[in-house]
């Protein structure tokens, strides 16, 4: 028996010891809505979806050419029509993840309006929208299988038996969310509790960055500032106590240091002795050596070696680091990190270049073989200009003659048909696996890319449908190619769980059930 046949075959033993009482209740309904809900719980979908990674991991271990990826999103709808359309297009999820953007949280999902990157929207707003992109990805689970359903009513012979296997093997689009904690939104307990909250709503993977809480900054802008090794790895403790308090044992846990771009620290690190983890952070810091007369009123001195130092502080109290050692806190930072409870590491960078990368993953990976990146492919980057820069240089260092190019206005559309850009963009188009291949990188995932195709599709939208064009801009624009593209929900009333709802009425009124997709429904016409 299959295990839609199971199901129906147990709800009909369950029916019958109802003596009689059930007798309105069809046991294939029944075992059709299990098969449409078969994420009960958030802890479910947690504990299935750490156990998807996990194994992705150990795959990648094998083959970097197994690669994941995933693309940010801020919507529940935008994250159901993501995996329906890696579905439609590739038949399979597999590798394929979601990607919570605090970012994207902060912009659009806070009640005060847009807020900056700097953790001051809502804590309860990251679980909520993990509970909402799970919800919308159960619906497409539901809207799938119930398709399917009603196929199987009229099919017969073989054709019911191909529905029928289909049913049975059917792919569900919940997979792993990567979830953005910032840098906790407080203490560790703080962390905790945060995490907790999330993991509860689906989160069987979360990231968390070594900012102060209270000054975190955006990735890609200034002013970010760090916080020593134990504090960060405090956190982590944190939220892995909250992994197993919950029973997700196979959690996973994102380490993201933002050192390389961070020149400020809040604190001077506690050692003990010399060579200990605060003592290596504090070898960062920039310092003059002085005398004790030397010494001011309000001094903040250490004892390095048996010399006096002052780090220097800025006048917003804050200390700053020897320019320069932005890569080595980063190998330090992901080494400790993964040596005490991280199982991934994330390194924020200021531009997309595989051999910056590869270069830290090849001195973290000497400490720790098995370290896995991942990996922003941020949409702050001019990726463009970038690599066809990239391109200029390698071409200047071979000798190449490039006076036909201006290396500081190599964005400039002239340059688009030249041998440089078609060089440059095939390099972007295999970034990933180049990356994948010689940096380390497990996952890679564009943080808010849903974010600009909003935007642009708006946009064009507007510029045709308020002009000359009218009503054909949406026709020519969006309709038309909906239908010809085969995007689902062009059928918007079937999207939202019109036929859902229709064939719950059947279950429970019968024949006198009111449903909505008859005759008369316009959407017929799709």
């Amino acid at each position: 028996m299959t295990f839609y046949a199971d199901n129906i075959a147990t709800m009909a033993k369950l029916k019958e010891s109802q003596s009689g009482n059930w007798d309105a209740i069809n046991p294939e309904s029944v075992a059709r809505m299990r098969a449409q809900n078969r994420f009960k719980t958030g802890l479910d979908i947690a504990k299935y979806t750490a156990a998807v990674m996990r194994a992705d991991m150990a795959a990648y271990d094998a083959d970097s050419s197994a690669y994941t990826q995933s693309l940010g999103c801020w919507h529940g709808f935008i994250g159901q029509q993501k995996l329906i359309s890696i579905k439609k297009h590739f038949g399979t999820t597999d590798r394929k993840y979601l990607y919570l953007s605090g970012w994207m949280v902060a912009a659009l999902r806070s009640e005060f309006g847009p807020l900056p990157d700097q953790s001051m929207h809502e804590k309860t707003s990251v679980a909520g929208l993990i509970g909402e992109l799970y919800t919308f990805l159960r619906q497409a689970d539901a809207r799938e299988l119930g398709d399917l359903f009603r196929e199987l009513d009229v099919a017969e012979g073989a054709a019911k038996q191909a529905i029928q296997d289909k049913i049975d093997n059917h792919q569900t689009h919940v997979v792993p969310i990567i979830a953005d904690i910032d840098a906790g939104f407080g203490n560790a307990e703080a962390t905790y509790l945060m995490a907790k909250q999330m993991i509860e709503a689906g989160a069987c993977c979360i990231q968390i960055e070594n900012q102060v809480s209270d000054e975190k900054q955006c990735g890609h802008q200034d002013g970010k500032v760090t916080v020593p090794h134990a504090d960060f790895l405090a956190k982590i403790n944190a939220v892995r106590y909250a992994f197993l308090e919950l029973g997700v044992d196979d959690g996973v846990i994102v380490a993201r240091t933002d050192s390389l771009g961070a020149g400020l620290t809040k604190q001077i690190a506690v050692t003990q002795e010399p060579g200990d983890l605060g003592d290596q952070y504090n070898a960062f810091l920039d310092v003059e050596e002085i005398a004790p007369e030397e010494m001011q009123n309000g001094d903040v001195v250490i004892n390095r070696a048996g010399k006096l130092v002052r780090p220097k502080r800025l006048p917003s109290n804050l200390f700053r680091f020897k320019p320069g050692t932005g890569e080595a806190r980063c190998i330090l930072d992901s080494i400790t990190s993964l040596q005490n409870g991280a199982d991934m590491i994330w390194i924020e960078t200021e531009k997309p270049h595989i051999g910056q990368i590869g270069g830290m993953m090849d001195e973290i990976r000497k400490v720790v073989p098995n370290a896995k990146l991942v990996y922003n492919n941020s949409p702050s980057f001019n990726w463009t200009l970038n690599f066809r820069q990239q391109v200029f240089d390698a071409l200047s260092e071979a000798g190449t003659d490039v006076s036909a190019y201006d290396r500081s206005d190599l964005m400039n559309a002239v340059y688009d048909s030249t041998e440089l850009a078609s060089t440059a963009d095939e390099k972007i188009r295999t970034f990933q696996a180049d990356a994948a291949r010689e940096a380390g990188i497990f996952h890679h995932l564009i943080t808010l890319p849903t974010y600009h195709t909003a935007a642009l599709s708006t946009d064009n939208l507007a510029k045709e449908y308020f002009g000359e064009q009218g009503m054909l801009g949406y026709v020519a624009g969006v309709q038309r190619k909906e239908i010809r593209q085969g995007i689902a929900c062009v059928k918007h009333q079937n999207m939202a769980g019109s036929d859902i709802g229709d064939d719950h009425k059947e279950y429970f009124a019968g024949e006198a059930a009111l449903k909505a997709s008859g005759k008369d429904n316009t959407m017929n016409q799709f």
